[in-house]
C-alpha cells in the first residue's frame, strides 16, 4: 500500500481581506508516485491550493502534510528550504529570470539546494549535462537557443524551460499550474507524457491543476475542485 505524498485534513483558507473562505477541504489524499489532476474553472482556488501545498501560503486552519512534513509547524525559513529541496513548482507565468540563459534558469534550484545539486550531478559539468538533457527531452536544443534571452523565446518554449527547472535535481513532488495552456493539442499530450515519464523514473509525485478536461486520461486520479471544495461549510 502506498504512503501519501499529500494529506489534507479539515483545511480552511481565507485571504486576510476576505470575509469568506476560498477553500474548505475536509479530506484529500494523494498517494506518493502518483499522477493527480485537479480540475476547476478560473477563480476556483486551484493556484491557491498549489501555493498551500508548496508552503508559500499557510492554511487558516486544518492540516497539510506534504512528504510527511506538517507545513504549518515549520517557520518560513524552514518552509523555503523544504520547498527548494523537495518540490518542483511549475508556475503558470513561468517566472524565468530574464538575464539568465536557458541552462542557468534550469539550474536555479540547484543553486539554492545542496540536495538537488547532488542529485543533478554534484559537479558543474554534471549539472550542465543534466540541464541540457532535460531541455532536449522537452524539445529544446540548448545550443540552438542559448544565445537568446528567455523573453525572446516563444511562450511554449518558455514553458519547456520552466518544466526542466521544476524537474532538475529529482524533487519528490512536482506541482504544475496549467503547464499545457500555451501548447496546441498535439504538443500538449506529448509534453505531459514526457513530464510523466520523468516523474515515473524518479518516483516523483505529480499534482497538476488545469481547466482542460481532455487531459484526464493521462492521470491516476482526477479531482473536481468544485466538488472537493466545500466553501459553504464542511
Amino acid at each position: 500500500m502506498k504512503n501519501n505524498a499529500v494529506l489534507i485534513k479539515q483545511l480552511e483558507f481565507t485571504w486576510p481581506a476576505s470575509t469568506f473562505s476560498t477553500l474548505k477541504i475536509a479530506n484529500l489524499k494523494v498517494p506518493e508516485n502518483s499522477r493527480t489532476l485537479i480540475q476547476g474553472p478560473s477563480g476556483s482556488g486551484k493556484t491557491t491550493l498549489l501555493s498551500l501545498l508548496a508552503g508559500i501560503l499557510l492554511p487558516t486552519s486544518g492540516e497539510i502534510i506534504v512528504l510527511s512534513e506538517d507545513l504549518a509547524t515549520l517557520n518560513s525559513k524552514k518552509r523555503d528550504a523544504f520547498r527548494v529541496d523537495h518540490i518542483g513548482f511549475l508556475f503558470q507565468q513561468f517566472n524565468l529570470i530574464p538575464y539568465l540563459n536557458l541552462v542557468e534558469n534550469v539550474l536555479l534550484p540547484c543553486r539554492f539546494s545542496k540536495l538537488r545539486y547532488q542529485n543533478a550531478g554534484n559537479t558543474e559539468s554534471g549539472l550542465k549535462d543534466e540541464a541540457c538533457r532535460l531541455l532536449k527531452l522537452l524539445g529544446l536544443e540548448p545550443d540552438k537557443f542559448s544565445h537568446l534571452a528567455t523573453q525572446k523565446l516563444s511562450v511554449g518554449q518558455q514553458q519547456r524551460v520552466a518544466a526542466a527547472r521544476a524537474l532538475i535535481g529529482n524533487p519528490k513532488l512536482i506541482l504544475a499550474d496549467e503547464p499545457t495552456s500555451a501548447l496546441d493539442p498535439e504538443n500538449r499530450f506529448a509534453f505531459l507524457e514526457l513530464i510523466s515519464e520523468e516523474c515515473s523514473i524518479n518516483q516523483t509525485t505529480l499534482i497538476m491543476v488545469s481547466h482542460d478536461h481532455s487531459l484526464s486520461a493521462q492521470f491516476d486520479q482526477v479531482i473536481d475542485l468544485s466538488v472537493l471544495n466545500q466553501a459553504n461549510g464542511f
